[in-house]
């Protein structure tokens, strides 16, 4: 391979996973490789702008093809609730033809991947290197890795952490989460243990221990990145309306938007509060509790759309004291390098073990406790 590369990107279609690998598209394409950047087409229009060499970066079209219970139109993880992911990675599943004809027409070097499990098959029959780059935790990764430590019990002795395991409710959320998407599990084991190497959005500092774990388990070499954020451009000013003040894939049940809600609402304080309308509610304003907007006018807002600001410039203006989020990736990380305090309110299998990590082992966050029966 020459010094310079050309490599594809194609992570799994959420934006949630095509940002990090923008940005690792970013500092490759930075340093001269080429990318060509495999997506769906109305990704683009949301994802280009994060470009900041069009010379290197190419985006090559994806098309999504009819599946049975994927809603006409799908195209990203955010166009469909999370009953309906399994139905996207099927749709996923029939693009491998699309891929190997971009293959054979521009003759990558590497392919990037993540849930695709069958890029290191299809890259072994045209001599191409197959990384799989994780997005998610490397904590997350090894409970894979050790499914005995869902159960909430003792972990395994190989496992690296009596604290980042699962008890009570955490359990039960995500033994259900994969029981239901047990498929999307088994396509993560066979792309780690098939890959050639495996790259993970992370650093040795938060951790080290996950990583040398999943390490001698696929035994194989693990590169990290570290959080790959691009530099906030604090010369551009926050947008009028959050400048006074100072997008996440989960969906609320009605019942946990009205507590959140009511909650920001008691502390007192001015809170900018961005979420997607709650389950069978079309817009934010429907599920706003009882004369809220009237009594925190001034103080609060609630907002259901995109924020056209990048996080971590919001993070950083200096009216912004505490930081509460689903602990996903991305806000994993823009709550890691910011100033602000952490509280976290985990949703989905990952974001479960990604904050007892941060809580319970490193101490650098709260987590929002639940009640242990109804969650």
């Amino acid at each position: 391979m020459d010094s310079k590369f050309h490599a594809f990107m194609f992570p799994w279609f959420a934006f949630g996973h095509m940002i990090p690998y923008m940005h690792l598209a970013n500092k490759l394409a930075e340093t001269g490789h080429m990318i060509t950047f495999l997506l769906p087409k109305k990704a683009q229009k949301q994802l280009e702008h994060l470009s900041l060499f069009p010379d290197n970066i190419v985006f090559h079209h994806i098309t999504i093809r009819p599946v049975d219970g994927l809603p006409v139109g799908t195209e990203t993880a955010s166009d469909i609730p999370t009953s309906s992911r399994k139905y996207l990675s099927e749709a996923m599943d029939l693009t491998r033809d699309q891929v190997e004809s971009a293959v054979l027409a521009l003759k990558p070097d590497l392919i990037f991947f993540d849930f695709v499990y069958w890029v290191p098959e299809m890259a072994k029959q045209f001599r191409v290197k197959s990384v799989t780059y994780h997005v998610v935790s490397a904590a997350g990764i090894a409970m894979v890795l050790a499914p005995d430590a869902e159960l909430g019990g003792a972990p395994p002795q190989s496992y690296p952490s009596s604290k980042v395991v699962l008890s009570g409710h955490d359990a039960r959320v995500y033994l259900l989460f994969t029981s239901s998407y047990k498929r999307l599990f088994d396509r993560l084991n066979t792309g780690l243990m098939a890959c050639d190497v495996i790259s993970i959005r992370t650093c040795k500092e938060v951790e080290g221990k996950f990583c040398d774990f999943i390490e001698r388990h696929c035994r194989k070499k693990v590169l990290l990145t570290g959080p790959m954020f691009p530099e906030p451009d604090k010369t551009k000013p926050l947008g009028d309306q959050w400048s006074q003040w100072l997008s996440c894939q989960v969906v609320l049940e009605n019942d946990q938007f009205e507590e959140l809600c009511l909650g920001m609402e008691l502390t007192g304080l001015p809170f900018l509060v961005v979420v997607k309308p709650p389950r069978d509610v079309s817009t934010i304003q429907e599920a706003l509790p009882k004369r809220f907007e009237e009594r925190v006018k001034g103080r609060g807002v609630v907002w259901g759309g995109w924020v056209e600001q990048p996080l971590p410039l919001i993070l950083s203006h200096p009216s912004i004291g505490c930081f509460v989020n689903h602990c996903g990736s991305e806000s994993m990380w823009e709550s890691l390098v910011s100033d602000c305090q952490i509280v976290f309110i985990p949703q989905l299998a990952d974001q479960i073990l990604t904050t007892r990590l941060l809580t319970e082992e490193l101490k650098v966050s709260v987590k929002v406790e639940r009640e242990e029966e109804t969650g």
